[in-house]
């Protein structure tokens, strides 16, 4: 049976609204507010459900989703029809030189009853007069978009091609414009595809997606070992755990969404100017038993490592020199929201990537485990079924273990940042690739770190744990430079278990749980000096020698730095010049693993610090001062 609204307006309270086709005719619509329902992932109760097919039928036939309401479809064989539109809001947070990613979760409203391709001229509104009334969007052919008017120029997507090498020659623009030469308001694209568009000069931007809303399942082509730029073609949200497990997906991709941030300051258009990163997400479920569980939120465990900003070459290729520091990571959630676009790569035997009517959730992106991807400061008095620390941390359940490990880079203070790796362990990983709960990288900075398997670098990795474990830690570094290792983030650890950083050339071993490990190294790649371990070899040995201690000048804070990580008694620290000339003395010294001295001072040259232990024993190294002025 079918239904004709001739003036509706649906404000329903903890009452889901089901229908088994919906014919809107022409001059009326179906208004939905979302204020009066709670999130439901299991969808026991949304606001508006139709088993089969909508038709709008007329040009003025609407249906209206305010207030974070949603549309939900069944799988029925019939497709939506009508040159009527759905209108539904997102807002971009991207100023006038940022990109959002996107997904469009309607058509065009002409052709044939079924999914049609999304075009920005006659899929894109702007709000007048809320909560109903818009006008379309006008767009510019320029650089730079207003509050009324798109940048076409900046409408592209990304389908990464098998006979490629550069993967900047896979951007395409909306019409089929290869760059530089940009997109077209009036080009298509269609449905399960994402594109990217700058914003304005306001920085956040609502836009009214109008038109035939996308139902059933909908594929996008992924070749193997490429990228695509795909995005949720639904009015409704995605649960990322149903999407990334679902079975065509786990054979095609892997398992992996990457989420784009740009820098916040970001104030040119030009490639030499443009920094960005992306964010990496994945996620898991396990119960007790370690096989796969039934869903239940608390189960279901998030992997998400931040985006470090770096600069393109015109070739697409990431530029020289130090980063910018990401001071305002954003964060990846479970659910999916209406209009969120990322890149997904396909695995070895990739075809497509698929999104089907079974991953829909009712999440609203105002509740704490949903976002369009921005910073997580929206969500920070809201309380979710899954936990977060203080710091945004995901907490996994007690048959997990996690830490992170950041590495930070100092280039001699010309630059600074921060690359973030997540270990995960539990039972069912192995010593291979284990999807869901490990992510590769391909965007390496020219001084990076990263886990590794069969060469392959990892930013999330995942094992089995056990205290026998060693983990190689690969540091690549450009230009001698000062690199910090810091954990964060330890969960479900005992507290006397140590965490160490195993310096093999040193043959140092550094609690990380006690305190953090610096050195200043060469430029260079260290494959196989670092690694994490879980005992300590050099602990059994009551012999002090010089790697016991890390003994260097931080000349970017005319700072003499002794690191003991044995925390062994000292009674004297003494500094020479090379005449022999006492320059410092310190004794009397408390019981640390870290020391610091200032050298702002002294002259520029070689000095050789001296250790004199209470057990009477000495060690001696040669520094290099060279102050900045």
């Amino acid at each position: 049976m079918k239904n004709i609204f001739t003036f509706l307006i649906i404000i329903l309270f903890n009452l889901t609204y089901a229908q088994s086709d919906l014919y809107v005719s022409n001059n009326s619509y179906v208004f939905v507010d979302g204020d009066g329902f709670s999130s439901d992932a299991s969808g026991a109760s949304v606001p508006l459900f139709v088993t089969n097919a909508i038709n709008l039928d007329g040009t003025n036939a609407y249906i209206y989703l305010r207030d974070d309401a949603q549309l939900f479809q069944g799988n029925g064989v019939t497709g939506n029809s009508g040159t009527g539109r759905l209108s539904v809001y997102q807002t971009g947070n991207s100023n006038t030189y940022q990109y959002n990613y996107w997904g469009s979760p309607v058509g065009i409203n002409s052709g044939p009853a079924g999914n049609s391709v999304f075009t920005p001229n006659i899929n894109f509104y702007r709000e007048t007069a809320a909560p109903i009334t818009s006008t379309p969007f006008g767009f510019i052919s320029g650089y730079d978009g207003t509050t009324t008017q798109i940048a076409s120029y900046w409408l592209y997507t990304y389908i990464g091609l098998p006979a490629t090498t550069n993967p900047y020659e896979d951007w395409i623009g909306l019409g089929g414009g290869s760059l530089p030469v940009g997109g077209d308001p009036s080009g298509t694209l269609a449905p399960g595809y994402g594109f990217t568009m700058k914003g304005n000069p306001s920085g956040a931007q609502q836009y009214d997606f109008r038109g035939r809303p996308n139902k059933g399942d909908i594929s996008a082509t992924i070749n193997p070992n490429k990228e695509t730029l795909v995005g949720n073609p639904y009015p409704s949200a995605i649960d990322s755990y149903y999407f990334i497990h679902d079975s065509h997906n786990q054979t095609n991709t892997t398992g992996v969404l990457k989420y784009w941030q740009q820098h916040p300051g970001s104030s040119s258009h030009n490639l030499a100017d443009y920094v960005g990163g992306y964010a990496l997400y994945t996620n898991a479920a396990t119960n007790n038993n370690g096989t796969p569980a039934d869903l239940t939120d608390d189960t279901v465990v998030d992997s998400f490592t931040p985006a470090v900003f770096y600069m393109y070459l015109l070739d697409g290729s990431i530029a020289s020199g130090p980063p910018i520091a990401n001071s305002m990571p954003k964060t990846a959630y479970r659910y999916i929201p209406i209009g969120q676009g990322f890149m997904m790569e396909g695995s070895g035997s990739a075809s497509s990537v698929v999104f089907k009517n079974s991953h829909r959730v009712y999440y609203k992106q105002s509740d704490a485990n949903s976002s369009f991807f921005r910073t997580d400061g929206a969500h920070a008095n809201r309380t979710s079924e899954t936990q977060y620390t203080d710091e945004g941390y995901n907490v996994v359940p007690e048959d997990f273990k996690r830490f992170r490990i950041n590495v930070g880079f100092d280039n001699n203070g010309s630059g600074s940042y921060t690359r973030q790796l997540l270990m995960n362990f539990h039972r069912t990983a192995t010593n291979g690739f284990d999807y869901g709960l490990e992510a590769q990288i391909s965007e390496l900075l020219n001084s990076d770190a990263h886990w590794t398997l069969e060469g392959t670098p990892y930013i999330i990795q995942a094992f089995n744990f056990n205290e026998t474990l060693t983990i190689p830690l690969v540091v690549k570094v450009q230009n001698q430079q000062l690199v910090r290792f810091g954990i964060y983030d330890v969960q479900n650890f005992e507290e006397s278990q140590p965490i160490y950083i195993h310096d093999i050339d040193n043959d140092v071993y550094v609690d990380l749980t006690v305190q953090a490990y610096e050195l200043i190294l060469d430029q260079g790649l260290y494959s196989d000096r670092f690694e994490i371990t879980f005992t300590s070899e050099s602990l059994s040995t009551d012999e002090i020698t010089s790697n016991d201690f890390t003994i260097y000048q931080d000349n970017s804070n005319s700072q003499l730095t002794i690191i003991n990580p044995k925390r062994l008694s000292i009674n004297q620290v003494t500094l020479f010049d090379i005449t022999g000339k006492h320059i410092l003395n310190e004794t009397n010294l408390p019981l640390k693993s870290n020391y610091k001295f200032s050298t702002q001072s002294l002259s520029d040259g070689v000095y050789i610090t001296k250790i004199e232990l209470k057990s009477s024993e000495e060690i001696s190294k040669k520094v290099i001062v060279a102050n900045k002025n």
